[in-house]
């Protein structure tokens, strides 16, 4: 019987102790750079928090006051949601074709294929996309760089987050509510919109969400497509014209040689990294929620 016991001191359990003391140094230095990071910005930026940062525009370089990021951030917030209005449709539409219409046909690997590889496409791969469609040819409007030019970009990224989601989302709800719709006289889009979907609406909420944070973090696409612009968004007009973002500007005065504007910058980088870690933190918040709910 003593055999069945765990020896601390045997060569399995000394074995086993160093084995897990290592994989705890590795999950603690795998961790660390992010923490050091986020902890280097917060700490940075965030000493530069003022009510003018969030109501001025941004000076150009060289002048003593660098003024504040209104602009980037309305500019951030308006083509993240268009981003968002394009692909959460197209997405979540794309996930339903693959989830409950296709017969795992050669039609539908190919798309699933095309959402895996897309999904490791370099972002700036997107921008250049985008800018030969879109902004060289001023295909919309006459208009080159635009805000919306830069959503179009962004909700390409965006894409293979919500297809896949919404795709292992419904593909986890259960047949027997799918049949037992259709059994008592449902349509197909019936029993989809009223049956799977919302039983499937943590898996797509949290695809969306994650989606948004990595939209509104990206810089290399809006270089090619939306560019910067120091001024105010006055009006739906300006949509057609350059837009300003939050990581543009990070991008832009983190390069300036003026101390005046890399404070500017740091400041951004602290609301930027703020806004993404306050989107996970919600999408997490989502998942619990809807699992409670789930249970009662």
């Amino acid at each position: 019987m003593n055999s069945l016991f765990y020896k601390n001191k045997s060569k399995r359990g000394i074995t086993d102790k160093f084995l897990t003391g290592l994989s705890s140094i590795c999950a603690v230095i795998a961790i660390l750079p992010l923490i050091l990071v986020v902890s280097y910005i917060l700490f940075k930026g965030g000493t530069q928090l003022n009510l003018d940062l969030f109501l001025l525009e941004p000076n150009p370089a060289g002048y003593a006051d660098p003024g504040g990021i209104n602009p980037a951030l309305v500019g951030t917030l308006i083509i993240t949601s268009i981003a968002t209005l394009i692909a959460i449709p197209v997405g979540v539409g794309g996930g339903i074709y693959l989830a409950e219409y296709s017969k795992g046909g050669a039609f539908s690997r190919f798309i699933r294929f095309g959402v895996n590889v897309l999904s490791g496409v370099p972002s700036i791969i997107a921008g250049v996309f985008i800018y030969a469609l879109i902004v060289s040819t001023r295909i919309i409007f006459g208009s080159t760089y635009s805000g919306l030019a830069g959503g179009i970009a962004l909700s390409i990224l965006m894409l293979p987050s919500v297809i896949k989601t919404t795709d292992e989302g419904l593909k986890l709800v259960p047949n027997e509510l799918r049949q037992a719709s259709l059994g008592v006289g449902a349509s197909m889009y019936t029993t989809i919109l009223m049956i799977t979907l919302p039983a499937a609406f943590r898996s797509i909420a949290t695809g969306v969400i994650l989606g948004i944070a990595r939209a509104a973090g990206e810089t290399a696409p809006l270089i090619f497509t939306a560019l910067f612009s120091y001024y105010y968004v006055a009006g739906f007009d300006d949509l057609f014209y350059e837009m300003g973002s939050l990581s543009v500007l990070i991008y832009n005065f983190a390069l300036e040689p003026y101390d005046a504007q890399n404070k500017l910058a740091w400041a951004a980088s602290f609301i930027l990294v703020l806004s993404i870690l306050s989107v996970n933190i919600f999408a997490r918040l989502v998942s619990a929620i809807t699992n409670k709910t789930k249970r009662i």
